[in-house]
């Protein structure tokens, strides 16, 4: 192991080291107002100097949660930074994910003919990161214009096959499918190219079994909230990517219910995870798979690269929790409500 690869190995490990506590969690929970979080926080976790100059008793959730974004960001841009070998495919992974998701944004106000919210709710700290023009997009009033806008950016090719219905409405699930599985394509590829061996395999591992849980969670949402058929559901499946066995995604997408779905799932070779991760809702599962692998990779993993990657997950993981711990001590929900979104153990 190079001297490069030994430093990145023991940087993540040592802020793997400080990441929330049981008892930091059990402490936040008893917080009775978002000041006394953020309190906390300053006082007595690794979030003190990203909130340093934050005055917790006249704070704004959404500047909150913006700093606590663009920390996490900056840790995996100087962490990305100090892997001369692969660092630079896992920053572009990260600035693509952060593309991708404020494209999806945009679009999911475009059709609620919301866009003037899009610019304030922007991450700032990203502006220097994207060659998207955002102030631009921004301005866009229909997909006409926000295909001008996207037209010299590496999504265009994807995203002009798409077109607006005569309501003016797009279909976004497919557009998002397609945009993801243009990210998981080039983070593969990235790996299958300047990785070998035992590093190969863990990464590849790690991330498709991150496809096939969205996948798996996506079966779920479609067919439980939406009631979508069989067809429709696997026309808004990205499963190029996917391990899975296609009968069984067929099997699940005919399954009649939820728990069937389930069932199917779990004679996967995938899905054996299920009974380990627990879940409330849909949306928690694709979460709690990152999480449950990345624990594991930072305490048995020797390969740097899958040790930063899987510092990266469980840092994203960990900034979802004080958010949902902020969103729902400021909502006054009960304790016990709020720890079942936490994901920590």
């Amino acid at each position: 192991m190079s001297a490069t690869s030994y430093a990145v190995l023991t940087k993540a490990r040592a802020k793997y080291g400080k990441r929330l506590s049981e008892k930091d969690y059990q402490s936040l929970l008893a917080c009775q107002s978002v000041p006394e979080v953020m309190s906390y926080l300053k006082s007595y976790t690794h979030y003190s100097v990203a909130l340093r100059d934050i005055n917790e008793r006249d704070v704004h959730r959404g500047r909150l949660e913006a700093l606590l974004r663009q920390n996490l960001f900056y840790e995996f841009d100087s962490l990305c930074r100090y892997d001369s070998g692969i660092g630079s495919g896992f920053s572009q992974y990260i600035i693509q994910s952060v593309e991708v998701e404020q494209i999806v944004r945009f679009l999911v106000l475009l059709n609620s003919n919301s866009t003037e919210k899009f610019i304030y709710q922007f991450p700032a700290y990203f502006l220097k990161h994207t060659s998207i023009d955002i102030n631009r997009l921004a301005n866009a009033r229909n997909y006409e214009d926000f295909l001008n806008v996207l037209a010299n950016s590496e999504y265009y090719d994807i995203l002009k096959n798409f077109s607006a219905d005569e309501k003016g409405r797009l279909e976004i699930s497919k557009i998002e499918n397609k945009l993801y599985e243009y990210v998981y394509k080039n983070i593969l590829n990235m790996i299958n190219k300047h990785t070998n061996g035992q590093e190969q395999q863990e990464l590849l591992s790690m991330f498709h079994t991150i496809i096939d849980y969205n996948v798996f969670a996506r079966i779920l949402r479609l067919k439980k909230y939406f009631r979508l058929s069989a067809n429709e559901i696997k026309a808004n499946l990205f499963t190029k990517y996917c391990d899975i066995n296609p009968k069984a995604i067929d099997m699940m997408c005919n399954a009649e219910s939820s728990g069937e779905v389930f069932s199917i799932m779990q004679t996967t070779h995938t899905g054996k995870l299920i009974d380990k991760i627990g879940y409330v809702y849909a949306s928690d599962i694709t979460p709690r798979v990152k999480y449950k692998l990345a624990r594991k990779n930072m305490h048995f993993s020797n390969n740097p690269s899958v040790v930063m990657i899987s510092y990266m997950f469980v840092t994203e993981t960990e900034l979802m929790n004080v958010i949902s711990l902020i969103e729902g001590i400021r909502y006054k929900l009960d304790t016990k409500a709020i720890q079942s979104m936490l994901i920590y153990n």
